[in-house]
């Protein structure tokens, strides 16, 4: 149902901290507009989610429907610490017309879901019986809060499980997954969020990808996908070097400036006005401004 390169929209906000409508119009109609790009997320981490109130996500969804529902598909996030909210977040999007949404694990599962199975199979059941929507399983590393492959081999066997979020961060972990997935005989969607090693997910066989980097790179993410697929390695491998110098810009320590980067980038860019980000994250410094500049000459972005 999902497929190929499918960008996790950043969220704009004005300096007094609400949502800069108009700006994030002007993004989702950018995302939507690259070719190849069938689907968009929101709602996710590069949107600062756990920042957004109930009322906020919801206005972000209509925004999203009313600005590229026609275009593209949509995907919303649902991130919550308990069954009964993650409900009712999943019953919200459905209301907005989303084509399915990507669940997050609750953070408390990182104490041992996988040793009690059964607890994230409930969640999920519960969600597929309740609203009866399209899903994709957010995978963590396996020492976090994520799923063993037989976990996630029971996982999908609830009907509406369409899609993994496939973010090891684990090489060898992806292939094992990705190749039990693919062998399972449900069509579920393996999408790498391995974005540091996005050719190597690829030539594996992921099905695509779900990216906040794809905010500013979707349309390099989706050709490197369409090239691996029609083998074309040489175009391949010149977009792999691009793409890398940028994961080098956004992905630098500390891991939690990532999305700040980002935001800087499209205002460099000039896809966005500003970039104001939400406490606690706080905006770069001039030196690390001074970076991604260069980060971005030396991926061809810039001049």
């Amino acid at each position: 149902m999902f497929k190929g390169a499918i960008p996790a929209n950043l969220m704009p906000f004005k300096d007094d901290m609400s949502i800069d409508e108009p700006q994030y119009r002007r993004h989702l109609e950018w995302l939507a507009n690259v070719p190849s790009v069938e689907a968009i997320v929101t709602n996710g981490h590069a949107a600062e989610v756990t920042s957004l109130t109930k009322q906020e996500q919801q206005r972000a969804l209509a925004i999203a429907a009313e600005t590229v529902g026609d275009k593209v598909k949509l995907i919303a996030g649902v991130t919550s610490e308990s069954t009964a909210e993650a409900v009712e977040l999943a019953s919200n999007a459905k209301s907005e017309g989303v084509d399915g949404i990507l669940v997050f694990p609750p953070n408390f599962f990182t104490w041992g879901a996988n040793y009690r199975p059964e607890m994230a199979y409930r969640h999920f059941a519960t969600l597929a019986e309740k609203v009866g929507i399209p899903m994709v399983i957010f995978q963590y590393p396996v020492a976090d809060c994520g799923y063993s492959t037989e976990v996630l081999l029971k996982l999908i066997e609830i009907e509406q499980v369409v899609g993994i979020k496939e973010w090891s961060q684990d090489i060898v972990a992806f292939e094992q997954n990705l190749r039990a997935i693919h062998s399972s005989g449900r069509p579920v969607a393996v999408l790498s969020a391995y974005t540091a090693s996005l050719y190597a997910t690829y030539t594996l066989g992921a099905d695509g990808c779900i990216s906040g980097m794809g905010s500013v790179a979707a349309d390099i993410q989706a050709r490197l996908f369409t090239a691996v697929r029609t083998g074309d390695v040489e175009t391949a491998k010149t977009l792999n070097d691009q793409h890398w110098e940028l994961c080098q810009i956004f992905y630098a320590n500390p891991f939690l400036d990532m999305h700040n980067r980002m935001k800087e980038a499209l205002v460099m860019l000039d896809r966005l006005d500003s970039c104001v980000v939400r406490p606690p994250l706080q905006e770069v410094s001039s030196t690390e401004r001074e970076r991604i500049y260069n980060g971005l000459v030396k991926a061809g972005l810039l001049d």
